[in-house]
């Protein structure tokens, strides 16, 4: 793991325990998505198109053997839902923007229940532009809302009831790839939430597509 990123985590994890660091902590926090957004930006500005595309590692186990493209999208739809439908129990920026069409997937879920060369075709047909579009949309939505929060509501538990809601909006596939995040998620508080995927999540699959862009450049 990046040894700035896992600082910066560790960092933040600690701070967000305390009453008196909370407030520096979502400052932590937000420093280290800045840098990772940085990071899936300079993709769009160094990479072909055809990059975003490219599943080098196929058939391994593990982050790295999905599409920068895919990995992009699963990041911030995750995030999306979390926010919106988990946390916050309104509209996910994802239909209030009309991104299905104008990102042109044929998907609104997280994409989990997807492998190998599905992956690879459902990355060729995005329109990254939104893509990009999307991502920026949902972290000023995440970053609004966690400025709003405070330190006592992080222990707040996710009702039993929004289960069924988020199982009624198809979000999540009911593939067993999948479906276990609708329980992961739940069963957290707001400050299980932000360890992940707010911060963690982000890490995994930043650094699962430098390693998918170093192997295309090898």
């Amino acid at each position: 793991m990046n040894k700035e990123w896992s600082d910066l985590n560790k960092t933040m994890q600690a701070q967000i325990r305390k009453n008196d660091t909370y407030k520096m902590g979502i400052d932590t926090l937000f420093s280290l998505r800045s840098q990772l957004m940085e990071t899936l930006v300079s993709f769009k500005e160094e990479l072909s198109r055809e990059a975003f595309n490219s599943i080098p590692f196929i058939n391994a186990d593990g982050y790295h053997s999905k599409t920068i493209a895919y990995s992009i999208w699963h990041i911030f739809r995750i995030e999306d839902i979390v926010v919106h439908t988990v946390i916050n129990e309104d509209e996910q920026v994802f239909f209030a923007g009309n991104y299905q069409e104008r990102i042109n997937s044929p998907i609104i879920t997280t994409g989990n229940e997807l492998i190998k060369q599905q992956i690879a075709d459902f990355s060729k047909q995005l329109n990254l532009k939104e893509l990009y579009s999307y991502i920026f949309e949902v972290r000023e939505n995440t970053e609004k809302m966690l400025e709003r929060l405070s330190y006592d509501e992080l222990k707040r538990k996710i009702p039993e009831e929004r289960k069924g809601y988020l199982e009624s909006l198809n979000v999540v596939n009911d593939n067993e790839k999948a479906i276990w995040l609708i329980d992961y998620w739940c069963n957290k508080d707001i400050r299980g939430l932000i360890q992940m995927p707010f911060s963690r999540h982000w890490i995994m699959h930043t650094e699962a597509c430098l390693r998918i862009k170093n192997k295309i450049h090898s």
